[in-house]
């Protein structure tokens, strides 16, 4: 029995010996796999990238349009939001600015339906709720967004 007790020692011990670690080719596959799954995540980023852009200024000049109109009926007075082409910028006068990003072509028409690619459109919103203004229409590659403002109530759609 003696002989048998020291034989199972040895066979314990020869198992832990054998797997101390992983060998360098499972370290490198793993390793290969890891950058392969973050290249093509990082690609797909990259590409999302621009559409985000362009939603968000979508969405930014739309809450523009509703805080002029808000502003205009909480103070009483005429408000004006400015788009400048030119200088790819809107905002509400007086009251700061944001950039439109690179890439993105703007084309604001009136209600008679001339269409302005450049220089500055002031949209002003009116204490009684009226707007004097048009349609901000927005595209990127094959992307497009109108922004529909309602001349006499102010409700700002977007399309």
């Amino acid at each position: 029995m003696r002989h048998e007790a020291r034989g199972t020692r040895h066979k314990a011990t020869e198992l832990r010996t054998t797997s101390q670690g992983f060998t360098l080719l499972e370290l490198i596959i793993v390793i290969f796999l890891i950058s392969l799954i973050t290249g093509m995540s990082s690609l797909f980023f990259i590409n999302a990238l621009p559409s985000r852009k362009f939603d968000a200024t979508v969405r930014d000049i739309s809450a523009s349009i509703r805080h002029a109109k808000a502003l205009a009926s909480l103070t009483g007075e005429d408000q004006t939001l400015l788009i400048d082409m030119d200088q790819r910028q809107f905002g509400i006068k007086n009251r700061g600015h944001k950039k439109i990003p690179e890439g993105i072509n703007i084309i604001v028409t009136d209600f008679l339906n001339q269409q302005f690619m450049t220089g500055e459109y002031p949209i002003v919103f009116h204490a009684t709720g009226g707007v004097e203004g048009g349609t901000i229409a927005l595209s990127q590659d094959k992307k497009r967004a109108a922004i529909l403002i309602d001349p006499v109530v102010g409700a700002v759609t977007i399309k």
